[in-house]
C-alpha cells in the first residue's frame, strides 16, 4: 500500500493541496484541490479569511479520504509575517490582517524612531527592513489600541495558526518565525527585549519548534468531518520560501537561489546568519533555513508588478496567454524604460500601470504605452535587479572579514549556477535575461517546489531521508529543469545596468 504526505501550500494569491510519495527513489505528486486566497478588504483595512483557508484544507483532507488514500502526515506552509490572534477561550478573535495594509506604513520609521534604533533591531535578527514585518505590525496595532491585541492569549503565524486549527496544540514554527523581525538566530529564540518593545510577552507566543518536529494529531473534530484517523501533522519549513530552498535541486553548496514568485527572494544557504556593517547597509535578510542552516538573501518585487499590470489591462490582453504576453514583449526595444523594482512607490499603488509610466516621466525616459511596452520594462529592471543583488552576493562569498571581525559564511565558495524556481521558472524570456544580466547559468526549475521541500520535509521527520542533500538528490532526479547561458548582449547590458544604478541612484 502506498502512503501519501499531504501537504498544504498557501501564498498571497491562491493555494493548494498536494499529496506525494515516495517511490524508487523519485517523488510522485498530485494535485488534489486549488482555491483562490483572496484579501478582503473592509473598515479601512485588508484581512485574510482565515477559516476559508481552513474550509479548504478539509475539503482537501476529504477528498483524499474519499479515495481511500493512506495518509502519513500533514504539513502546511504559507507566505510570511502575517499571524493569527487567539483568544483566551481558545477562540479566533478576527481574520488576521494582511500585509499589504497600510496600518505599517508609517509603523516601521515611527517605531525605530521612538523605540528601538535600527542598527539594534538588525544586531538582534539580521532581517532586513520592510514595514510589513511582524514586529511592525504588531507595533501599529498597539499603538492604534487594536483591541483583538490588548486581549489575545496567544499569536500564532500563518501555518502555526493552521496546524492549531487542526490539532488544538499551539507552536512557533523556526522558519516563519524568522520572517517576523522577531527572532534572534543566535539564540533561536523570539527575542524577549524585541517582543517586550511592543508590550508583549513570550509566552503569547507558541514553543518554538524545528522544521520535522511533529505538532500533534488531528483532533477528534477533525476527524470526524474528514472521516481520516489520527493523522500526525507535522511542522514543515512553514515559511513558503524555506519549503522551497529546501528543494533547490543543487549538486553542491556554490549555488545561489531565486525564488521567483509574487515576490523574488535571491540568496544563498549559509551555516550561520551574516550580520555585519555590509549587510546591514544593503538590508539582507537571515532567515531561518533547515538543518541549523540559514537562508542570506534579499526580498524583491518580483512578478507583483506584472501581477498587477495585468489586472488593469483591458479584456482582450487579459485573454492572452502568459507566453503570447511575454512574447509580444520581445518584440519591444530593449532597455527603452527601466525602473528600480524595490521603489516603494510600486508597493501597493492604485494603479501599477500609472505607477510605472510616472517613475519614467519622473527619470525623464520613454513612457511606456502599450502592454508589450510595460511588460518589457518590467523585465528588463528585475533582471538589472537581479544582477544588482547578485554581484552583492558574491561579495558575501569571498574569504573577507569585515570590521566587525565576521567572516563570510562560505568563504572557500564561488557562485557557479543560479537555480531559479517557483512559478516564475516558467519565464523562459525573464530566465535567460537573468542569465545574460548575471553572467552565470541560470537552472530553471521545478516549478511546485514549495509543495514538493513540504512534502519531502515530512518524509525527512518520518526518517525516510537523512538529510536535505539527500532529499536535493531524489528531487534532482524527480523533476526537469531547463538550463539557460549567458548569450546576450553583454556590453548592451553593462550600459543597460549603469542606467539602472544612476536611476536608483536619483531617486535615493
Amino acid at each position: 500500500m502506498i502512503e501519501y504526505y499531504f501537504a498544504v501550500d498557501l501564498g498571497a494569491t491562491s493555494g493548494r493541496t498536494i499529496i506525494g510519495s515516495l517511490t524508487d527513489g523519485r517523488l510522485v505528486q498530485e494535485e488534489i484541490t486549488r482555491f483562490p486566497n483572496n484579501l478582503i478588504e473592509t473598515g479601512g483595512h485588508f484581512y485574510w479569511d482565515i477559516y476559508a483557508l481552513y474550509f479548504e484544507m478539509i475539503r482537501g483532507l476529504k477528498e483524499v479520504a474519499r479515495r481511500g488514500l493512506t495518509i502519513t502526515s500533514i504539513g502546511i506552509d504559507t507566505w510570511g509575517v502575517d499571524f493569527v490572534l487567539i483568544g483566551k477561550d481558545g477562540a479566533i478573535l478576527r481574520n488576521p490582517m494582511a500585509y499589504r495594509d497600510p496600518h505599517t506604513f508609517a509603523a516601521m520609521d515611527d517605531y525605530l524612531r521612538q523605540v528601538f534604533s535600527p542598527r539594534s533591531v538588525y544586531n538582534i535578527t539580521g532581517i532586513q527592513f520592510m514595514n510589513f514585518n511582524s514586529l511592525f505590525q504588531l507595533y501599529a496595532m498597539q499603538q492604534a489600541g487594536n483591541s483583538a491585541l490588548q486581549i489575545a492569549e496567544k499569536v500564532l503565524f500563518v501555518p502555526d495558526a493552521l496546524s492549531w486549527m487542526l490539532t488544538g496544540e499551539a507552536v512557533c514554527e523556526y522558519t516563519i518565525a524568522s520572517t517576523s523581525q522577531l527572532l534572534d538566530p543566535q539564540t533561536g529564540d523570539l527575542s524577549d527585549e524585541l517582543i517586550e518593545s511592543i508590550g508583549m510577552k513570550r509566552s503569547q507566543f507558541g514553543r518554538m519548534v524545528q522544521p520535522g518536529t511533529q505538532i500533534g494529531v488531528l483532533t477528534e473534530e477533525v476527524q470526524r468531518m474528514t472521516g481520516l484517523g489520527p493523522v500526525p501533522v507535522v511542522a514543515v519549513a512553514g515559511h513558503d520560501t524555506a519549503s522551497a530552498v529546501a528543494a533547490v535541486p543543487a549538486k553542491d553548496e556554490g549555488f545561489a537561489y531565486l525564488s521567483s514568485g509574487t515576490w523574488s527572494l535571491m540568496g544563498i544557504e549559509t551555516q550561520q546568519a551574516i550580520i555585519n556593517d555590509r549587510s546591514y547597509d544593503l538590508n539582507f535578510t537571515n532567515e531561518g533555513g533547515i538543518d541549523g542552516t540559514t537562508r542570506f538573501l534579499k526580498n524583491i518585487c518580483g512578478m507583483w508588478l506584472y501581477e498587477r499590470c495585468r489586472k488593469e489591462w483591458p479584456e482582450e490582453i487579459r485573454q492572452l496567454s502568459h507566453p503570447e504576453l511575454q512574447g509580444s514583449a520581445m518584440q519591444v526595444e530593449a532597455f527603452r524604460s527601466i525602473i528600480n523594482p524595490d521603489d516603494k512607490v510600486f508597493a501597493n499603488p492604485t494603479s501599477m500601470i500609472g505607477a510605472i509610466r510616472q517613475y519614467c516621466r519622473d527619470s525623464h525616459q520613454p513612457v511606456p504605452e502599450t502592454p508589450a511596452e510595460i511588460c518589457r520594462c518590467i523585465f528588463d529592471s528585475l533582471a538589472l535587479r537581479y544582477r544588482q543583488v547578485f554581484g552583492w552576493l558574491q561579495e558575501f562569498m569571498r574569504p573577507d572579514t569585515d570590521a566587525s571581525g565576521v567572516v563570510a559564511a562560505k568563504p572557500s565558495s564561488t557562485i557557479n549556477v543560479l537555480h531559479v524556481i517557483g512559478g516564475g521558472s516558467l519565464n523562459k524570456y525573464l530566465n535567460q535575461f537573468t542569465a545574460d544580466a548575471c553572467g552565470v547559468e541560470v537552472l530553471a526549475g521545478p516549478q511546485e517546489c514549495t509543495a514538493i521541500g513540504n512534502i519531502m520535509l515530512q518524509a525527512k521527520a518520518t526518517g525516510i531521508v537523512a538529510d536535505v542533500w539527500e532529499m536535493r538528490r531524489i528531487i534532482a532526479n524527480s523533476v526537469d529543469t531547463v538550463a539557460y547561458h549567458p548569450t546576450g548582449d553583454k556590453a548592451a547590458w553593462d550600459v543597460a545596468y549603469e542606467k539602472y544604478l544612476k536611476i536608483c541612484k536619483q531617486f535615493n
